[in-house]
């Protein structure tokens, strides 16, 4: 009930404050637009037509910050280009008309002004036929002991002049009323605030998409040469050296065919031996690369193929069945086969848990150990490369691993 309260209280304040500042805002907009444009000519318009506009932006700056307490979520404040260092001071006072946002708020306050005396007009009839109606047993027994009065409501329907019947009539409309009152004035500020945030904030969230988008891209390429470097000093410190040594041993051999052919057959033996071990690496760098179970059946047997082959103990909770995306897939397998990589490598852990499930058009993926803690994504870290790897494809990673552990990782990966 709290709630419900809290939120027909700032709903109702927003509609009732807002409508004389939208009068203000709207003859200051509607008289220095049209002073301005009709004196442009002579030049005396256009400090007019740019004090207007910053006029503009100060009404947009306060409606702006009432907007997170209706809508329930923050909204962002457009980024207005500033005048060049080096400008002069009629560049300095031209500069509003440069931005575009700054015509926005000043249309938003024209427009806004029908929309908004509809919304003061609901919000107002809805309180006060709220508050007479189930006020009405207070003071309708007065308003009946006027000389002259004929019963009012009840005689005007033809029911009699009797108080009860006034009282009832009342009662019932103030009760249809107060029972209306949330819907109808959360619908009226929803529609107010819905249009002060497309047009007040509209430019702003397009900029914060960009640069989200430019930030994406920018942790992918970042992320892809990070795995290369890896990669090639992988193979470099390991097969590579392998096939050097197998070469070496295999001309050796050659040389010594005909006169020691049992140390040839030794050699033989450590190179076939040495073979395989660089087999079982390629197979295993192939793995972190694009293994073929994850993409011929899916994440939760890879998954699993990764659980199997990690050195601590993990428990698997995979609530998904269904295909994704194979960026999608291969983000998820990678952000696992790291985190299991670093519990392996440095936690200390007994036991390790995964836990994959979809909510919406997200995968949640969750993993933690009992481990001794200290982990985080910060550079030189064997989790540097999850953040990079996760903002690539819009997604989210958090870390909770204080010293003494354990150790929480929570990755959010959209799927949609």
């Amino acid at each position: 009930m709290r709630p419900l309260l809290r939120r027909i209280g700032t709903d109702t304040r927003y509609l009732v404050v807002g409508f004389p500042l939208s009068i203000i805002w709207f003859v200051l907009m509607v008289a220095g637009f049209a002073v301005g444009a009709a004196t442009s000519a002579v030049f005396v318009g256009l400090p007019i037509l740019a004090t207007t506009l910053l006029a503009a932006r100060g009404f947009a700056d306060v409606e702006r910050r009432w907007l997170p307490e209706v809508l329930g979520r923050p909204v962002a404040r457009p980024r207005y280009r500033p005048s060049p260092p080096e400008a002069g001071w009629f560049r300095r006072m031209i500069n509003p008309f440069t931005n575009g946002q700054s015509w926005l708020d000043l249309l938003y306050g024209i427009v806004a002004f029908p929309i908004s005396i509809i919304t003061f007009v609901l919000a107002v009839v809805w309180w006060a036929g709220s508050i007479t109606g189930l006020t009405y047993p207070l003071y309708g027994w007065i308003i009946n002991a006027i000389p002259g009065n004929t019963g009012g409501l009840g005689m005007l329907l033809g029911l009699g002049p009797e108080l009860w019947i006034d009282v009832l009539v009342n009662t019932t409309v103030g009760i249809l009323f107060a029972l209306t009152l949330p819907m109808i004035v959360r619908g009226a500020a929803l529609v107010q605030a819905g249009l002060g945030r497309a047009m007040l904030t509209g430019v702003a969230e397009l900029h914060e998409r960009i640069d989200d988008l430019a930030e994406g891209r920018a942790a992918a390429v970042s992320a892809e040469a990070n795995a290369l470097r890896r990669l090639e000093r992988d193979i470099h410190d390991g097969p590579q050296q392998r096939l050097v040594s197998l070469a070496m041993d295999l001309s050796r051999a050659q040389r010594q065919l005909k006169r020691d052919p049992e140390a040839v057959g030794r050699m033989l033996d450590q190179a076939i031996t040495s073979t395989r071990e660089t087999l079982d690496e390629l197979r295993a760098l192939s793995r972190g690369i694009a293994p073929p179970i994850l993409s011929d059946r899916g994440l939760a047997p890879a998954l699993a193929a990764l659980a199997g082959r990690c050195t601590v103990p993990v428990e698997l909770d995979l609530q998904i069945t269904e295909r994704f995306p194979a960026a999608v897939e291969n983000t998820v397998y990678f952000v696992v086969a790291e985190s299991l990589t670093n519990v392996a490598k440095h936690s200390r852990a007994t036991i390790c848990t995964v836990s994959l499930s979809r909510t919406g058009d997200y995968l949640m993926l969750t993993i933690g150990d009992d481990g001794v803690g200290g982990a985080h994504v910060a550079k030189g870290h064997g989790l540097s490369g999850l953040g990079d790897r996760l903002r690539a494809v819009d997604g989210e990673l958090a870390v909770d691993s204080p010293v003494g552990g354990p150790t929480v990782i929570v990755a959010e990966v959209p799927c949609g």
